[in-house]
């Protein structure tokens, strides 16, 4: 379903994914017919099927990492595959033909100590692709999101079971087998099911999106057309007053606590509050807020300085030097 509908999906991630996981898929096949029982491959032993479940799991984790850092970007999908076909037949050459692949599994002993760290390490690589994909969450339909999100940590508990068995037929081994159905399921759910049941959902978010942007654009140009059209024929005795109910509009409308105007010095070393609106979440008062050393912010002068737009979303988005915007702002 990805492959075939890749001109029409504005998410280059779902596509990574897709492609990504038909190449998973091709050495979780060699993995299971690895198994002594299948009579594939003969004059292996149960280490064969460890090392391509290894290969297999640090493709997909891999893979899962890169994937959202592929939204918003054009991609050449050829390049994918020729980059995962690669990839794969080099892992399958190493194990199979240079035979280089660290062992994994030691009959009689168990899992060898780079077959548990890495499990370890593939389990570290996932739980960085769960921070990436939260940063890059308004990328996604919300159930799309939650969907890929618990498929990775459900992959996560598989590769921990993993550390955890001394047989190839042991009890873990079955629970990790059983979490790693669930946690492809869950793409499925993400990916397929979700194309199927809402393909408008996938294939036009990002128009909507656009749309919506669109509105709330024209609508802040004819609010600024309007304040400006009340400024220019404004008497002199009534501009404070209409300052402030300026920054009332503007800050109601983007949906703001509070709004605020500065004025430097004529040398530009202070920096004092004239105008004030706020609504009743804030506390902010213009005598705390005046003869201010604009030396002593240097991260938001120098932004200002620069002309660009001072956005604080958190304070903890602050860098360092911000430390005196970091006091004013909490106060």
């Amino acid at each position: 379903l990805v492959w075939n509908s890749r001109r029409f999906l504005d998410n280059t991630c779902f596509v990574f994914i897709g492609i990504a996981y038909l190449f998973v898929a091709v050495l979780d096949v060699m993995h299971t017919l690895a198994y002594e029982g299948m009579g594939v491959f003969k004059g292996y032993d149960a280490d064969l099927p460890t090392q391509l479940w290894i290969a297999a799991r640090y493709l997909q984790s891999l893979s899962l990492l890169a994937a959202p850092f592929l939204i918003g970007r054009k991609v050449k999908i050829f390049f994918i595959l020729v980059a995962f076909s690669a990839l794969t037949s080099l892992l399958l050459v190493s194990v199979f033909y240079w035979q280089i692949f660290p062992a994994c599994f030691v009959e009689g002993v168990g899992l060898t100590p780079f077959k548990r760290i890495s499990e370890y390490v593939i389990s570290l690589v996932l739980l960085v692709a769960i921070v990436v994909l939260l940063r890059k969450r308004d990328a996604f339909e919300g159930d799309v999101f939650r969907l890929l999100v618990a498929s990775v940590v459900v992959t996560i508990a598989s590769e921990l079971s993993f550390t955890l068995y001394v047989h190839a037929y042991g009890v873990f081994n079955l629970i990790g087998h059983t979490l790693k159905i669930v946690a492809f399921y869950l793409i499925y759910k993400a990916i397929v099911e979700t194309g199927l049941r809402r393909p408008f959902a996938l294939l036009f978010r990002n128009l909507r999106e656009s749309e919506k942007a669109l509105r709330y654009r024209l609508a802040f140009e004819d609010l600024v057309s309007n304040l400006s059209t009340q400024f220019i024929t404004m008497p002199a005795a009534d501009v404070d007053q209409s300052i402030e109910k300026m920054l009332e509009r503007i800050g109601r409308f983007v949906e703001a606590d509070g709004g605020y105007v500065f004025l430097f010095s004529k040398d530009k070393t202070r920096i004092s509050m004239t105008h004030l609106w706020r609504n009743e979440n804030l506390s902010t008062s213009e005598k705390a807020l005046q003869n201010l050393d604009t030396a002593s912010m240097p991260w938001w002068m120098g932004r200002l300085a620069r002309l660009e737009p001072v956005v604080v979303s958190s304070l903890q988005d602050l860098p360092t030097e911000a430390a005196t915007e970091r006091k004013i702002i909490e106060r």
